[in-house]
This record gives structure tokens, C-alpha cells and sequence, in this order.
């Protein structure tokens, strides 16, 4: 029974009007990002993955862009789901954030961050994304009353 319970995590959770805005927008820049890893911008995330990954730069590309897709695609359309979208979400920014360091400390031009001060100040967005995340989902709602019920 505690599995069901777990599975059950989340849902209900009550979002306003704002939060479900920021949510689909959130979504489609998701979506938009996702699409872009596999077509028009795919050289400029190709430099971005650091060099201690095991894989192909490429594939983790390609990777990365399916999962922007689909977290995106889910943010917009599960609703029911939203809170544990929104979690995932937030993993998946601060999984992918080692790129971005990367991409300070190699000193690597890509998306016109051309400079040592505009990438630092990228490295910035990222909590802010995490926070997007959890917030338009109702994931820090959810989250902090997991074990309420």
C-alpha cells in the first residue's frame, strides 16, 4: 500500500491562475529548448557538454533534447500530474547544471555568451529554474505536505 500512496504523490495539488500560466510557459521554452538540441542550435549544446561525460557528445545532446521535449510536453498537458512533472523538472535543471558550469570554466562561446561575465551570470538562472519548476507545479506545496494525510 505504500507504493500506491507514493504513486499518488502530488495530485490534487491546487495551483492559481499565475502558476498555471507560468507552468505552460515554462513548457513551451522546454519544448522550444528541446527542439533546438535537435535541430538549429545543436552545435552550440554539442560544446557545452563537459568533458568528463562518458558519452558521446552528441548523444547526450540528443538525449537531453528528448527529455526537454518530453518535460515540456508533460508540463503543458498532465496536469493531474503536475507536481511530480514539476519535481522531475527541477532534477533535470540541476542535473544538466554541471554543463553550464562547464561551459564558465572551459571559457566555451555558445549562445552568445561570449564573455567571462555573461556566463557567470548565466550560472544564476539556473536556481531560478529549479524554483520555476517546483513553484508553477505546486511541487514545493506537494513536497512539504508529502507526509500529511
Amino acid at each position: 500500500m505504500k507504493l500506491l500512496d507514493n504513486l499518488q504523490w502530488g495530485l490534487g495539488v491546487k495551483t492559481n491562475l499565475f502558476q498555471i500560466i507560468s507552468r505552460i510557459l515554462l513548457g513551451l521554452a522546454l519544448l522550444f529548448a528541446g527542439i533546438s538540441h535537435l535541430t538549429f542550435n545543436r552545435m552550440e549544446f554539442v560544446a557545452q557538454v563537459p568533458n568528463w561525460v562518458p558519452l558521446s557528445t552528441d548523444l547526450v545532446v540528443i538525449l537531453s533534447g528528448i527529455a526537454e521535449i518530453t518535460l515540456g510536453a508533460s508540463l503543458i498537458a498532465l496536469n493531474k500530474w503536475k507536481a511530480l512533472v514539476g519535481c522531475t523538472t527541477a532534477i533535470f535543471f540541476v542535473l544538466i547544471f554541471p554543463g553550464n558550469i562547464a561551459q564558465y570554466v572551459n571559457q566555451v562561446d555558445a549562445f552568445g555568451l561570449d564573455t567571462e561575465q555573461a556566463r557567470l551570470i548565466r550560472l544564476f538562472f539556473q536556481p531560478i529554474l529549479v524554483a520555476w519548476a517546483l513553484w508553477s507545479t505546486g511541487g514545493f506545496k506537494a513536497f512539504m505536505n508529502r507526509n500529511k494525510s
